[in-house]
């Protein structure tokens, strides 16, 4: 991946008195930054109007939600109930994380539907896949049919002025049959109609560099998830420039990328709380990543 130092050096910008390279420029996001809410999945169920009202304090703009279910809405919130919440915390919401498995495998639309209809409730544009059971993609042949799904699921919401991403993990690239799910899912699925959703994180842990990925792909990744890689094990999240991700460089390439919204997740905790480790993330990504 390239060093901060390489970058600059490229640029021809080493001279003492510039901090940043002027392509920074290019990762401004007229949106603000985001939270992916299960960031803070253990809070939420006891008290979601204090949680939301400790969002909007961290200094976020946007939320993107998870964990809709047709019975207990957002944590006991209906989907209008949850929006007018976040409108009174001058928060936005353009994604929601919803699983379609049983579309995916079986084609029946009730759970879908539920799904669309939270999202137009809510004011979201985007309905992203947060994963997908394995099962379901156990073959080259299977990661050719999810695609053809994901294309389905695309111009199903197509119709209710939708769309639709993906967001990854790490098994997208396990090799299977001289290919891989993500691969797949980037070349067999319509640019028009399937959005990425691109976890930082999870292409880093993956071996992979996100700058690669836009080059071969421009214009694809309408969302990133901002995670950091604790230095000293992999295997755990930290604050937002504490880490080893190198942002700087990643976010310079915000217009081939085709970035228009910045969602921070973190999945873990070490010794700070919570509402500080999302504010921290927040502050960094504003002040020196100039999102």
């Amino acid at each position: 991946m390239t060093t901060r130092r390489k970058f600059l050096a490229q640029a021809g910008l080493m001279s003492a008195g510039i901090m940043l390279a002027p392509q920074l420029l290019s990762a401004k996001s007229k949106n603000g930054v985001g939270l992916q809410l299960y960031s803070l999945r253990q809070q939420l169920p006891k008290d979601v109007k204090g949680v939301i009202a400790e969002v909007a304090k961290a200094g976020y703009q946007e939320v993107e939600t998870f964990g809709y279910s047709k019975t207990n809405g957002f944590w006991g919130l209906s989907a209008k109930e949850f929006s007018e919440l976040l409108k009174a915390n001058n928060l936005k919401t353009p994604s929601g994380h919803y699983g379609l498995d049983e579309f995916f495998s079986t084609g029946k639309m009730d759970q879908f539907d539920a799904y669309i209809e939270a999202a137009l409730a809510t004011g979201q544009t985007y309905v992203i896949v947060p994963s997908l059971n394995h099962n379901l993609i156990k073959t080259a042949a299977d990661f050719k049919t999810i695609a053809e799904k994901l294309n389905k699921a695309a111009e199903v919401l197509k119709t209710h002025g939708l769309k639709l991403g993906y967001h990854n993990h790490n098994f997208e690239w396990t090799e299977t049959e001289g290919t891989t799910f993500y691969d797949t899912i980037l070349n067999a699925t319509d640019p028009k109609l399937v959005n990425m959703e691109l976890d930082l994180y999870w292409v880093v842990r993956a071996g992979h560099d996100p700058i690669e990925l836009f080059k071969k792909h421009p214009g694809r990744f309408k969302f990133v998830h901002v995670k950091d890689m604790d230095k000293t094990n992999n295997n755990l999240n930290t604050e937002i420039g504490t880490g080893t991700i190198d942002f700087k460089s990643i976010f310079a390439q915000a217009k081939l990328a085709g970035i228009e919204h910045y969602i921070v997740e973190q999945e873990n905790y070490t010794n700070i709380d919570p509402y500080k480790s999302i504010a921290q993330s927040s502050g960094y990504i504003k002040n020196t990543l100039k999102v």
